[in-house]
């Protein structure tokens, strides 16, 4: 087990892989640990989004994924990957294992994106990968809170920084509004002095903290 992937004690068997895709995780698992030290425009983040049969976690269903990458401050609508996960779940989220790499990751509400995906891969893959989790939920009222001074919904965002998309609640889709965001958190954070992905995830981390306690 590397540093970055949890095996769970109720793992999948996944000897039923075909030998590619056994490999292709293995190199997954293999690969180096990110440097959370670097300045954002050497870091390679990757926001991550989901689809689902619904909005209560007891019942939801991950049906799809979508992945964009903000390579050294830039954004490419090149730089993404989308499936849905029937009828090869397996073979889904490998490659959305190999698109985002160690991370970090970047989602817009974990408790509900974050549990979905860590469900599945759980579920088909065996593994928890214990990437660096930044969620723009609680980090951007803390940087633009002139404009929402509280964690609000991806539609209020949205609407604050006049950010439109090809397609609402499609996992590519709301990804691409996600990492727009993104990029315009990284321009608040420099400005701030917060130059690296460390710096993010733990203002992050605080916020939602401070905010669970009041």
């Amino acid at each position: 087990m590397n540093w970055f992937t949890r095996l769970l004690s109720n793992r999948a068997d996944i000897r039923g892989l075909d030998l590619a895709l056994r490999e292709t995780l293995a190199h997954w698992q293999a690969a180096p640990e990110p440097d959370l030290g670097v300045a954002h425009f050497e870091a390679r983040y990757v926001i991550v989004n989901t689809e689902a049969t619904g909005l209560d976690l007891d019942a939801a269903r991950l049906l799809a994924v979508g992945a964009i990458a903000v390579d050294c401050g830039l954004l490419s609508p090149t730089a993404s990957y989308y499936a849905r996960l029937e009828p090869d779940p397996a073979t889904a989220l490998i490659n959305l294992l190999t698109f985002s790499g160690p991370g970090p990751v970047v989602v817009f509400n974990a408790g509900f994106n974050r549990t979905l995906l860590e469900r599945a891969l759980g579920e088909h893959l065996g593994i928890k990968p214990e990437w660096t989790w930044v969620d723009l939920h609680w980090l951007l009222p803390a940087l633009y809170g002139e404009l929402i001074d509280r964690p609000a919904r991806l539609a209020d965002w949205m609407k604050a920084f006049g950010i439109e998309t090809f397609q609402r609640h499609h996992a590519l889709g709301d990804a691409w509004v996600i990492a727009q965001l993104m990029l315009a958190a990284q321009a608040r954070a420099l400005a701030l002095g917060l130059n690296t992905p460390r710096s993010l995830a733990e203002l992050e981390r605080s916020c939602r903290h401070l905010r669970r306690q009041t």
